[in-house]
């Protein structure tokens, strides 16, 4: 397989600061949104919270090391918005930033290319206090702190992603209320979600502004949407959750504005003023990364607004998740992608799949499920290629098990087992085989220069 990836194909895995970090209030870091969010009872399966998670921030030159051992070039991670700016504007936090730094350096020095997202879903509290992502103040907040993070990191930090799936942070935290900040009304949502698409392109420019040398993109999870019949009703279904999921984000971001379709379907929810906002403006990406772990199937139901609700598909294989594995879906949107809005770059930002792993009696992790799923998924993003789609990395989702934001601890995603009493990582045999498949791949190109 591994003669179907481009040469310079970044060969990856990633993380987010909320799920590994943990050290919560270490060295002059501010409350997040999930700290307090992990406090609600009933908010996080069993009671967990990131307070210590991987304990990456005291282990990251361990975990550098765990990157480069298998043999990957890349490694995408976030920066904590209240590790670096503790109230959310003002004051920067020195060793906040100094972390990063030195997190940088090392990467570099083992030969792993940093991909940095600049918001992965840790919002700091005081600015939530203050109205979080449906403020219309937030792009600005978000600007001045992305500006403060290039400042220090564009010398050596070439691509950048500005926001990880702003759906998720719009819906399942303004709407549905299962992540933080656990709010529940649409019209809320709505509106974090314009404050994102407006955050993004005032960060973009923020980080150009630092370093010249900067690529910009943005992360967004996408799915094929998919009818469960052929009824009217149903295949109207698979639209509006097409619409919600993937054009909602899709279309501004491309010049195109908000789908009418859905502008219709939200009525009197959205602000007008939104619309009226987005006339001319484009995210000005240099990249997209899309994160895939499965599809949608849908049918048409009464629940407002969007009135469908998700199907299983019968005797399909499932994750722990309960996601149905499903990787011809990596191919088909990331070939819809490219048809209808031309990225010039695409990215597989994360992909991968939560299994019960079984440790055998002397530590070994044959998580065969696993490796599967990494090899089908892998295959789909090569076909892509082959159709001349322009993806140039792949990011297995995760470097190793972390905390799963609602679900805690119970699910693990990981190429690594963390053995979270004792912090022990353990490489799994799906990481080891990730890994001989990038050198692999490495060892094919440096064979032909």
């Amino acid at each position: 397989m591994a003669r179907r990836f481009p040469d310079g194909f970044l060969w990856g895995a990633a993380t987010a600061a909320y799920q590994v970090e943990g050290a919560w209030d270490a060295d002059g870091k501010g409350p997040s949104i999930w700290d307090l969010f992990c406090r609600r009872p009933g908010a996080i399966e069993h009671g967990d919270s990131g307070e210590i998670a991987c304990d990456h921030y005291h282990r990251w030159k361990e975990d550098v090391e765990l990157i480069a051992a298998p043999g990957l070039n890349a490694y995408r991670f976030s920066v904590s918005w209240p590790r670096v700016i503790p109230n959310g504007t003002g004051a920067v936090n020195r060793a906040g930033l100094d972390f990063y730094d030195r997190l940088v350096d090392a990467l570099l020095d083992d030969g792993i290319r940093p991909l940095v997202t600049l918001y992965h879903w840790d919002l700091p509290q005081a600015l939530q206090d203050r109205g979080g992502w449906a403020s219309r103040d937030a792009p600005g907040w978000f600007a001045d702190y992305a500006g403060e993070v290039a400042r220090r990191l564009g010398d050596r930090v070439t691509d950048w992603a500005t926001v990880n799936e702003p759906e998720v942070v719009a819906f399942a935290g303004h709407a549905k209320g299962v992540h933080a900040p656990g709010v529940r009304d649409w019209a809320v949502a709505l509106r974090a979600a314009h404050s994102l698409l407006l955050g993004h392109g005032l960060a973009a420019s923020a980080v150009r502004a630092a370093s010249t040398q900067a690529r910009v993109g943005i992360v967004l999870n996408l799915s094929p949407c998919h009818a469960a019949s052929s009824e009217e009703q149903d295949v109207g279904a698979a639209r509006r959750a097409d619409g919600y999921l993937n054009r909602w984000f899709l279309d501004p971001l491309h010049g195109r504005g908000y789908p009418a379709d859905m502008v219709e379907t939200y009525g009197e929810l959205l602000d007008p003023s939104c619309t009226a906002e987005l006339a001319g403006w484009n995210g000005g990406l240099d990249f997209l990364g899309v994160n895939y772990y499965t599809r949608r199937m849908v049918r048409a139901a009464d629940a407002l607004p969007l009135r469908l609700a998700d199907v299983n598909v019968p005797a399909a294989q499932r994750t722990e998740m309960g996601w149905e594995v499903y990787p011809e879906g990596l191919r088909e949107i990331l070939a819809r992608v490219r048809a209808d809005y031309q990225p010039p770059v695409l990215m597989v930002t994360e992909n991968g799949a939560a299994f019960d792993d079984v440790v055998s009696a002397s530590g070994e992790i044959d998580d065969e499920p696993r490796r599967a799923y990494l090899a089908s998924h892998l295959a789909a993003a090569a076909d892509a290629i082959a159709d001349g789609i322009p993806v140039r990395g792949y990011f297995a989702w995760s470097l190793m098990d972390n905390f799963e934001w609602s679900h805690g601890y119970a699910k693990r995603f990981g190429l690594y087992r963390v053995d979270y009493d004792i912090q022990r990582r353990t490489l799994k045999r799906s990481g080891e085989w990730y890994g001989s498949l990038a050198q692999a791949h490495s060892a094919i190109h440096e064979a032909r220069r």
